[in-house]
């Protein structure tokens, strides 16, 4: 069962429009209502928009991986999903991003959405989890424009690939919500952007499944304070251990010789 939708009147009004850079990655520092009207603003702007976020688990990725970080550095806009974003620009001395994450966010998606006329696509996660996604919008803005929806079980430049771009390109919506977990998802967003028929595609991780309630979200106390992470390996410990207890370590050990590296460098200069 999704959690009750936060309004976007809830959300903080103003803020600096900003970016901070970790590990060669943009991220936007302003607060999650100012960064949701820029976003609804580029699907009015229309042309071809990628919109990403970042955790520690992203970023981790993307220093091992290229690919992913050229897709990342090529979004317009980037966003922080995650403390450990926040901790790492604390700890190297940069403006520390807000923490914007799906399952809040795209309450406030659905319902400019709704207001605005605008159309939305679901595309990923388990076969039946999108719709479910999808229902589940509908129940809290039922005049919202979910136009389809489709797993995201299928490889990169099959056929079934092809068969999605096309559905896609037949809808026409005005954003594309593409839910595949990292790196795939930003790997088939940048091999493709320019066949998606889209002025915004943003991509979600878990989103779908959180919102059809496959996957419980911690309580806020644990979410609030920075320790949610906890709660994902407490109630999936064999697929998240490996992000986690070898993740967030990894993930420290490069913030502190980020850290090491930048100060250095100030005092040689």
């Amino acid at each position: 069962m999704a959690t009750s939708p936060t309004a976007l009147s809830d959300l903080p009004e103003t803020a600096a429009n900003g970016r901070t850079e970790i590990f060669d990655i943009g991220i936007q520092t302003a607060p999650p209502a100012e960064l949701l009207r820029r976003i609804l603003g580029l699907v009015e702007k229309g042309g071809r928009n990628r919109v990403s976020y970042v955790n520690a688990h992203v970023l981790n990725q993307s220093l091992a991986s290229p690919e992913l970080r050229n897709a990342l550095q090529h979004s317009d806009l980037v966003y922080c999903d995650g403390y450990g974003v926040r901790l790492a620009a604390r700890l190297i001395g940069l403006p520390v991003p807000h923490r914007m994450t799906g399952a809040d966010w795209i309450w406030g998606v659905a319902a400019l959405c709704q207001e605005r006329g605008r159309s939305i696509y679901l595309l990923g996660s388990d076969p039946g989890s999108s719709t479910d996604a999808a229902a589940a919008l509908k129940r809290w803005y039922p005049r919202l424009r979910v136009l389809g929806t489709h797993h995201g079980y299928f490889d990169p430049g099959s056929t079934h690939s092809e068969r999605v771009l096309e559905d896609i390109a037949g809808l026409e919506p005005d954003i594309v919500l593409v839910g595949m977990g990292t790196p795939q998802q930003e790997l088939w967003v940048d091999h493709n952007r320019d066949r998606i028929e889209a002025p915004v595609v943003w991509t979600v991780g878990a989103l779908f499944d959180y919102l059809s309630g496959r996957t419980p979200r911690a309580p806020h106390l644990i979410a609030d304070n920075g320790f949610e992470w906890i709660f994902r390996l407490a109630v999936e410990p064999r697929r998240m251990w490996r992000r986690y207890l070898l993740g967030n370590p990894a993930f420290l050990y490069r913030v502190l010789a980020e850290r090491r590296r930048l100060v250095g460098r100030r005092r040689r200069g």
